[in-house]
């Protein structure tokens, strides 16, 4: 216990030391979901640090761009600005039509929801209607495809899958007259079957849930978002660059018995320490040797999620394995 806090303090302290210089990091894509709405502090954004992270993009260079602009520059292969932040919501909460949008076009930034249409169409309490999506003003708000019954999609059948797909589209299409072009798996949650059967769908990007950056020659089917809820680190998560030159070698898939026994990665050759993030366990300091991370554990994975993450300076990863 006093390793891990000794490990996640040192992390922290490096991060931060890191941040208070503007590096060379990579455009960022954050991800909120209800705002003001205290009922619900695991995916809450107070209005007032809603407001400080907005003053801070304002007053420190950072650019907030539209999710297509992003998107068509990684399609065409441009180099990234390192200052440019996108903005996305999930789930069509109500509390950002009442709540945040008013913020959002105070400061005139775009953003784009990413929408459960069964909460919609149903008309669950906590979410907007259909009606309400439409008066948004069409110069910053979009709308893309988050599913439609929000379920743990990875552990669908493929039936399943294609059953939700062709509803939630069908429906996207019949109320809002545009074909969404982008996807955000429910939970972050995703596994080979449900990756190959929305790249069939014809999504021109996929977005997961993980921390870390977008840069060029990102995977345009597996695009990181930081997710700010609560008090987040926000200088921290700005400075995290995109991990490219990196392969994860083990793990390749959940652990049958529930066990990780083995973390191996390649990354750059010139480095020298790196971290190891392992979901439930927290970060660990490891050494690089020719370009090597081998961390060998038995860490014990609860629930059907694993999240392992590799951290090379300000560079980060993150890989998400679902159990079958």
């Amino acid at each position: 216990m006093l390793k891990t806090f000794k490990s996640s303090l040192l992390l922290f302290i490096y991060l931060l030391s890191a941040s208070i210089t503007f590096l060379q990091a990579d455009a960022h894509i954050f991800v909120y979901h209800r705002f003001g709405d205290a009922r619900h502090p695991s995916t809450n954004t107070s209005l007032a640090e809603l407001r400080k992270e907005f003053n801070y993009f304002k007053n420190n260079g950072y650019k907030v761009v539209k999710l297509e602009t992003l998107v068509n520059a990684l399609k065409e292969g441009k180099e990234i600005p390192d200052n440019w932040v996108v903005l996305t919501i999930d789930d069509n909460f109500k509390s950002f039509y009442t709540k945040g949008y008013p913020i959002f076009k105070e400061f005139g930034y775009p953003f784009t929801i990413f929408l459960y249409l069964e909460a919609t169409a149903k008309k669950y309490k906590d979410y907007t209607s259909f009606a309400q999506l439409r008066k948004m003003d069409k110069r910053l708000a979009s709308f893309e495809f988050h599913s439609y019954g929000h379920k743990h999609m990875a552990s669908m059948s493929e039936k399943a899958i294609r059953a939700d797909f062709d509803k939630g589209l069908a429906l996207f299409e019949k109320e809002l007259n545009v074909r969404p072009k982008y996807f955000v798996y429910p939970y972050g949650e995703y596994n080979e079957k449900l990756e190959r059967i929305s790249k069939e769908y014809g999504f021109e990007a996929i977005f997961n849930q993980n921390m870390g950056a977008v840069a060029k020659g990102t995977n345009i089917y597996d695009i990181d978002r930081s997710a700010l809820v609560g008090k987040p680190k926000l200088k921290t998560y700005l400075n995290f660059d995109e991990l490219q030159d990196y392969e994860l070698i083990e793990p390749k898939t959940f652990p049958k018995n529930g066990v990780l026994i083995r973390v191996k990665a390649r990354v750059d050759k010139n480095a020298k320490n790196a971290y190891v993030y392992i979901r439930g366990h927290g970060w660990r300091p490891v050494k690089v040797k020719d370009g090597i991370i081998d961390y060998k554990t038995s860490k014990t994975i609860k629930g059907k999620r694993m999240k392992v993450g590799i951290q090379v300076g300000t560079k980060l990863k993150v890989k998400v394995f679902m159990k079958d």
